[in-house]
């Protein structure tokens, strides 16, 4: 082997060591990436259901409150009916 050719054997294997270290990086890097990715929907799903639980008794009230008010509302249409009614008929 020439001296040359090992010259550049070695940079050769220098060069193949950098990347390797370089690939393995990217490599951990992609895999913290994806595991803090999935942590992050975790938390988001989690919130928005524990959220939910939480806020139920007051959405479950303000529905019974507009349930009510819708009752009310059609009582009042439904009278007033009644006295246009009885006012058309005389």
């Amino acid at each position: 082997m020439t001296p040359e050719e090992k010259s550049l054997l070695e940079r050769t294997y220098k060069l193949a060591e950098e990347n390797n270290s370089i690939l393995r990086g990217i490599r951990r890097t992609n895999r913290w990436g994806i595991a803090f990715k999935t942590f992050y929907w975790v938390v988001i799903i989690g919130a928005t259901f524990g959220l939910f639980y939480f806020l139920q008794p007051y959405i479950e009230s303000s529905r019974d409150l507009i349930n009510q008010a819708s009752k009310s509302i059609k009582s009042v249409n439904g009278t007033i009916n009644k006295v246009q009614g009885s006012f058309s008929g005389n």
